[in-house]
């Protein structure tokens, strides 16, 4: 998976190119992150002692995903007569497509694409990253993030939108600087127990990013 931040920013830069509908940016941005919630599973079977194998970058990185997605949104949309659901599911869809696309051309482990037919595609077979920069990998989590909000800052002031939710996001901000650096430090000097703590800051980080999104939602889909 490249970094969710990554990811959050990719979504947020697409603007320009997106027609004007209610809820299309909304969905391609919480699209771009959707996908690595599946970590949410890798974490209750390592809790459980369960095995963790086909739980990540299979089925939420699959183009089954991407229709389940535009099948349920569609429907809920006519069941409710309403066409801002189908605007959501179609950038929900999109964004996944984008996560996926992503995670291929900058992470190193690949997708299972076709899932639930086993077929890994890896673009990365046969690289193999230097020790220094796996370790950075995690923390960097946080350091994007931390970017993420500030592409997110600079978009309201701009487009004057949440204007009274900035001060909260510049607090998050400050919250994922420091996490990046003390994270990098704790890579370095700590065991196994760094995998468990870094596991534990990047669920809630998904997460808060996740309110965030849809929090500003009027900056993200502001034109």
């Amino acid at each position: 998976m490249a970094q969710i931040g990554i990811h959050g920013m990719v979504g947020l830069a697409v603007r320009k190119w997106v027609p004007e509908r209610t809820w299309l940016m909304l969905g391609i941005v919480l699209g771009s992150l959707v996908p690595d919630l599946d970590n949410l599973a890798v974490a209750v079977a390592t809790i459980t002692r369960h095995s963790t194998e086909g739980l990540h970058r299979t089925l939420t990185h699959s183009l089954v995903f991407v229709l389940f997605i535009l099948i349920i949104f569609y429907l809920i949309s006519k069941a409710t007569s309403s066409k801002l659901w189908q605007n959501l599911g179609l950038g929900l869809g999109l964004g996944v497509l984008m996560h996926i696309l992503l995670d291929l051309l900058i992470w190193f482990n690949g997708v299972e694409l076709f899932w639930p037919f086993p077929a890994w595609i890896n673009m990365w077979t046969n690289s193999t990253p230097p020790e220094i920069w796996m370790k950075l990998m995690d923390p960097a989590e946080m350091l994007c993030l931390t970017l993420f909000y500030f592409m997110l800052d600079v978009t309201a002031r701009k487009r004057k939108t949440d204007m009274e939710y900035l001060r909260t996001l510049r607090v998050w901000m400050g919250i994922e600087a420091v996490l990046f650096v003390v994270l990098t430090i704790l890579a370095f000097t700590l065991g196994k127990i760094y995998y468990t703590i870094n596991g534990a800051v990047y669920l809630f980080s998904i997460v808060l990013s996740i309110c965030i999104i849809i929090r500003m939602r009027k900056t993200i889909e502001a034109a």
